[in-house]
Order: C-alpha cells, then structure tokens, then sequence
C-alpha cells in the first residue's frame, strides 16, 4: 500500500537560482542538499507537514538530463510515493502485470515504475516515510494537491486506483470549467487527474505533470510575503472547493504551475 507522496521532483537548469527562488516561495531559508555523483545529479529537499519538495538539476555526468532540459524546459518531472514494505508492493505490482524491481541507491530501497505503465508519467516509490516540519503562518504550510493532465481519464483511473490502490475520493465534471477531474488520496495529498470535456479520449497520448497547489494558513500574508520577494501573484479569489480560497504564483516558479489556497 502507498501511504504518502514522498516528493514531487521538478526539473531545473540550475540548482542554486531555483533554490533561492523555492526558499522565498515556500518561506524556508535553508533546504537539505545532496550531491549524488553516481547519477550526475544535485537536489535540493524542503520539508512540508505532508511531504517533500525535490528540485533536481544536472551535474557531470548528467547528460539525460540536460537533454530532458534541452527538449521539454523546466518543470514537474517525476511523482516519487512511500510504502512501508518494497518487496510487497513490487509483488502487487507484478500481479497486475507490471514490470517491478526493487533496486537500491543512497536514498534507500525503491521502486522505479516503466513509463510503458504509467501513461507517459515518472513515478517511483521509496520505502520508508519523509520528514517532515511546519512552518510559520506565512510560509507554506502544506502541498494541497497535484495536478496531473490526462488525455485518456479511464486509463488514468486505471492506473491511480487499480494499479497504485490510491483511493478514488471524487469524481467531479466542472461543466463551467469544461472539464472533469478524478481526485485521488494520499497521505494528505490530492492528486488530481483532469481532463478536456471537449475533447475525445486519446489513449495513445501520455499525461502530463502540470501543476503544484500550496496550502497556506493566512493567503493574505503568503501573498504580501511573495509580492514583496518580487513574484508575479494574482488577486485572492474563490477557490474551486467550497469554502476556499486561492492565489495564483504566475511567475517564477521554474516551469510548474503554481497555486496558494486556504479556507475561508
């Protein structure tokens, strides 16, 4: 079983830009960072209540990655969750026919998902549970959801709630917004799958990491907080849950889609 979303992984040309950038929007000065030769990386890992933040970045040997940078520019790369056992979760795995190897690296033992399963999307699962911390009132708090885009939503459900065993919570159509969204939990996380209502389903198209939405005890303190740090953030408006309220991060935010929400 999953039980967490250890951390988003976004993509960024250059590790040090993007971690001043994350400290100022998240309201946390001084991330974990580790170099990990072997794979021609460098990240930077800030805590939330309920998961992690991972920027990446290549270095040396990391010419994939470059190339990744090079073809599709900054951005969510990856969706990395936790299970308490690896080996069983490879074994639920394997029994819905789905390619699983536990492998082992510095971060511990984990569970590297074929793309050929997962509609095109990067997912992984490491065994154990993330640290985790609060912040003040006008740092982020927590991640609220991720947004994941799908050409095909029944073989995305598929694959979140047949495959992963996420719980399916709501199965919403937005008429006014023209779409529908699945939204699956996790460990205190949503992940949103949505797709066009005006479009036929596509199942040959792959999903598409989009976008990252922070919670925020006081938004009116998290936004004076940005726009005085120099970010693009719109006016408060009514977020699309009841008794919510959100702000969108226009800019810069390293390629991912950014959203603060809060209850009224």
């Amino acid at each position: 079983m999953l039980e967490a979303l250890a951390h988003p992984v976004v993509l960024v040309r250059d590790l040090d830009a993007a971690t001043a950038t994350y400290a100022s929007l998240l309201g946390q000065p001084s991330p974990r960072r580790q170099e990990l030769l072997e794979h021609g990386v460098e990240c930077a890992l800030f805590a939330l209540a309920n998961t992690q933040l991972k920027l990446l970045a290549p270095m040396g040997t990391g010419a994939a990655l470059r190339k990744r940078l090079d073809a599709g520019g900054e951005g969510l790369l990856a969706l990395v969750f936790t299970t308490p056992d690896a080996d069983a979760f490879a074994k639920r795995l394997r029994e819905r026919k789905v390619e699983a190897n536990v492998l082992s690296s510095a971060a511990g033992r984990y569970i590297r998902l074929p793309k050929s399963e997962t509609r095109g999307v990067s997912l992984a699962v490491l065994e154990g549970q993330p640290p985790a911390a609060p912040v003040g009132d006008a740092g982020v708090e927590a991640l609220d959801h991720v947004v994941v885009m799908s050409p095909d939503l029944e073989s995305s459900r598929h694959l979140y709630a047949d495959i992963l065993g996420l719980r399916l919570a709501l199965d919403r159509t937005f008429e006014e917004r023209g779409t529908r969204i699945l939204f699956f939990r996790v460990g205190g996380v949503t992940v949103e799958v949505g797709a066009s209502l005006s479009e036929s389903a596509r199942p040959h198209k792959p999903d598409r990491l989009w976008g990252l939405a922070y919670r925020v005890r006081d938004l009116e303190a998290a936004s004076a907080r940005l726009l005085a740090a120099g970010f693009d953030v719109s006016g408060v408006r009514k977020g699309a849950k009841r008794g919510t309220r959100v702000c969108t991060v226009r800019r810069e935010t390293h390629g991912v889609a950014t959203l603060l929400i809060s209850a009224e």
